[in-house]
């Protein structure tokens, strides 16, 4: 199929890689007019081979959502008014440029969404933004979500972003913890069709064993389900290991050469016995040493754990366990194992040898001391960083946002709405009025994802699978829209003192940039070269397609600039409009590895030093209610419950309670029920379901859209709650600075009685 096929006089067809989560699905859009009528799954593509999921089905309708902002919004005598793009562009650089100057960059924060992931915009221009102000108020929702793994990853690597996935089609033994692949469609592992890969898994003979406290659609599966007492994972997994160490069934096979600590790890965990956690987990000591035998007599085996596992108070320990167990049962870096990916625009890869090391605590929030990770602090700690003074700095007294509603996704959002609503000036960029841009001074709607390109820098680097797919724009751009890519390309100058250059002055910048540096390194196909001569080869309709072609041709694929005559370029990548397939994972220690050994470091210090405090868990249990999350299959965060077809029917914010704590509290299905946390109370109607275990309730995440000033019309028919306004913020893992969101203790009674 070319880029864009007519079918008929009034249709026609385009491919389109689905934005909408982290399963980067090929879709086939009909298109009549400029509308998406229809979106099914491309047969044809390399990844996912025709698989869509019922958001992907809903392209279209989320797409074409009327409540989607076609202008920009300026706030002038305290109301929002539509305004032309050069008038919100003066207004960004006449708000932001005199906080920067009379403050400094810091009081300036930067707020980054889920959502920029999932567009090439969101992935090439942060940085540079980043960069260009020069601040350390830097605030992700990685900190309410992956952050533990990173900075295990980190810790035990080198790499913040050398993240190991499962290889799902080839493995024998899967372990999932804190993860539900058949409803969040994978993450931190992109996986199309993950629901079928588990099911060709137990087809082959295979065994999938799920830890988590709700009997999910991915438990439901399962050979074996563990209903943990949520929070306890890394207790589990600690015993795990003390169990392949007191057996010496703990086997590093070929990572031997690459692997440092393991004696010292023996050491470590020698009081994580399966008898002295099982208390603490609610799991009996056979079945631990149960796990720990098959996970090691499998003929390969892959431990993964995603949110569950991150968001709750041992969340970096957790995530260390979960690479811990693929070392010890030599899994790592095997076929059938986990391996570490290889995308197309990586980096060309440098020679094997000790790195710079990864670092945390380089600096620390202004307010709490937080200390820095990967750059960011928590997103927890945004509210106290604008509206509380220290005699340490400035407050934040400006905020970016991008792709970003903090005031659902961050703990305690009444609190961070009345920051919010206190700053200097706020810009955001944003396709919704929401609960956060409301109030932004300035607000910049990004064109629907028909009418951009996509290419998935981020996510391909944590595929199962090696293989590179881009999607030109499906539909071409609507008179008055400006492209994302161009919004922060123009945003990076008006915040940087630039305001009012050409905004192809920045990919051209970042385009020099590289190339220089890249003429310089030894191992670079182009070591030695002109870098203007590079640049003049690049191809792309625009400076972004230009980078691509760049990282394309700079990456371990690619044609190095005519050096490798069959490599990857754009070109050859616009040519193969499903993709191109790379070919399965394959080992790659240790060229990975940037510790400052040069080897896997299996108890970095910093692990080494948290460790006591998981101890003093073994003395803790939670008698009371405790909360978890959940995710459901037709939603993604805050984004989509203002499309209709993803709303209804299981998609529902209730309370789910097991029939034996709602018998005790006097509660019955469908009753209303106050929830009370550290940081609020919220009502919600009950749904009593023997799918959670005893002593544990679940609310989705995402839901409140019930907030004065916002324009989402459909949302607020059925706003749901808040479940982070159960949180006070003052929860964290300390290594990662990530929210601890499960494990959470809450009281619940009747509506209309008291707590």
């Amino acid at each position: 199929m070319s880029r864009t096929t007519d079918t008929t006089a009034e249709a026609r067809t385009a491919l389109r890689i689905c934005p909408l989560c982290e399963a980067t699905c090929g879709l086939t859009l009909t298109i009549e007019g400029t509308r998406v009528t229809r979106a099914r799954g491309d047969r044809d593509d390399v990844f996912s081979k025709g698989f869509i999921c019922p958001k992907g089905a809903s392209f279209g309708q989320a797409d074409g959502d009327p409540d989607r902002l076609r202008t920009p919004l300026v706030r002038e005598d305290g109301e929002l008014r539509e305004a032309t793009w050069e008038e919100a562009f003066d207004a960004v650089a006449a708000g932001l440029r005199p906080v920067v100057e009379t403050h400094g960059p810091n009081a300036v924060g930067v707020v980054l969404g889920n959502p920029n992931v999932h567009t090439m915009a969101g992935a090439l221009y942060p940085t540079v933004l980043l960069a260009g102000l020069g601040t350390r108020s830097i605030f992700t929702a990685s900190t309410v979500d992956q952050m533990p793994k990173h900075v295990s990853s980190g810790l035990l690597y080198g790499d913040a972003n050398a993240i190991p996935v499962p290889d799902l089609d080839r493995t024998d033994h899967l372990l999932l913890l804190g993860a539900n692949p058949l409803e969040s469609n994978g993450s931190l592992c992109t996986a199309a069709d993950f629901p079928g890969k588990l099911k060709a898994l137990k087809a082959r003979g295979g065994t999938l064993t799920v830890v988590d406290p709700r009997r999910t659609r991915t438990a439901q599966l399962a050979d074996r389900h563990v209903a943990v007492r949520p929070g306890t994972d890394a207790l589990l997994l600690a015993a795990m290991a003390h169990v392949l160490f007191e057996e010496k069934l703990a086997d590093l096979g070929e990572l031997a050469p690459h692997v440092l600590g393991a004696d010292e790890l023996a050491a470590a965990v020698q009081d994580f016995t399966p008898e002295a956690v099982a208390d603490a987990c609610d799991v009996d000591a056979d079945t631990i040493r149960a796990l720990a035998r098959e996970l090691a007599a499998a003929p390969t085996a892959a431990v993964y754990g995603r949110i569950g596992s991150c968001t709750v108070p041992h969340g970096t320990l957790a995530s260390w366990l979960v690479d811990v167990l693929n070392i010890l049962t030599g899994n790592l870096d095997r076929p059938g194992g986990a391996l570490f990916p290889l995308s197309a625009t990586d980096r060309t890869p440098r020679p094997a040898g000790p790195g710079h090391g990864f670092q945390l605590g380089r600096w620390r929030s202004r307010v709490s001391g937080h200390p820095e990770a990967k750059g960011e602090v928590p997103l927890s700690a945004l509210a106290e960083e604008i509206d509380t003074a220290t005699d340490e700095g400035t407050p934040v007294r400006a905020v970016i946002a991008v792709a970003a509603n903090p005031v659902l996704s961050a703990p305690d959002g009444d609190r961070l709405d009345k920051a919010l609503g206190s700053l200097d000036f706020m810009v955001s960029v944003d396709p919704y009025l929401n609960e956060t841009s409301r109030h932004a001074d300035v607000i910049l709607p990004p064109p629907p994802p028909s009418q951009a390109p996509h290419f998935d820098f981020a996510f391909n680097t944590f595929a199962v699978r090696n293989q590179v797919r881009y999607s030109p724009a499906a539909v071409p751009l609507e008179d008055g829209r400006m492209p994302e890519t161009e919004i922060l390309a123009r945003l990076v100058l008006a915040a940087t003192g630039m305001h009012g250059a050409d905004p192809s002055a920045v990919d051209a910048m970042v385009v020099d940039q590289t190339l220089g540096k890249a003429v310089k390194e030894a191992h670079s196909p182009v070591h030695g070269r002109d870098p203007r001569e590079l640049a003049a080869a690049l191809t792309g309709d625009t400076g972004p397609e230009r980078r691509l072609d760049m990282m394309l041709r700079l990456g371990p694929y690619g044609d190095g600039f005519g050096v490798r005559p069959d490599g990857l370029n754009l070109a050859r990548l616009l040519a193969h409009p499903h993709g191109i397939d790379l070919g399965p994972l394959q080992p790659r220690l240790p060229q990975p590895l940037k510790t400052r050994s040069g080897k896997v470091e299996l108890l970095p210090q910093p692990i080494a030093d948290d460790l006591p405090r998981l101890r003093q868990a073994l003395r803790e249990r939670q008698d009371g209610l405790v909360l978890v999350g959940r995710r459901h299959l037709r939603s993604n965060n805050s984004w989509l419950h203002n499309v209709p077809a993803l709303t209804g029917g299981t998609n529902r914010c209730t309370l789910h309670l097991h029939p034996d704590d709602a018998e005790r509290l006097g509660i019955a299905d469908g009753d209303a029920v106050r929830v009370k946390g550290a940081g609020g109370e919220v009502t919600a109607p009950v749904e009593v379901t023997d799918g959670i275990r005893r002593g544990v309730v679940s609310l989705p995440h995402g839901w409140g859209h019930d907030r004065p000033g916002t324009r989402m019309s459909h949302a607020a028919l059925d706003p749901g709650v808040n479940v982070n306004q159960l949180l006070d913020g003052s929860q964290l893992d300390p290594l990662s600075g990530n929210a601890v969101l499960n494990g959470v203790p809450v009281d619940i009674a009747p509506a209309g009685t008291t707590l």
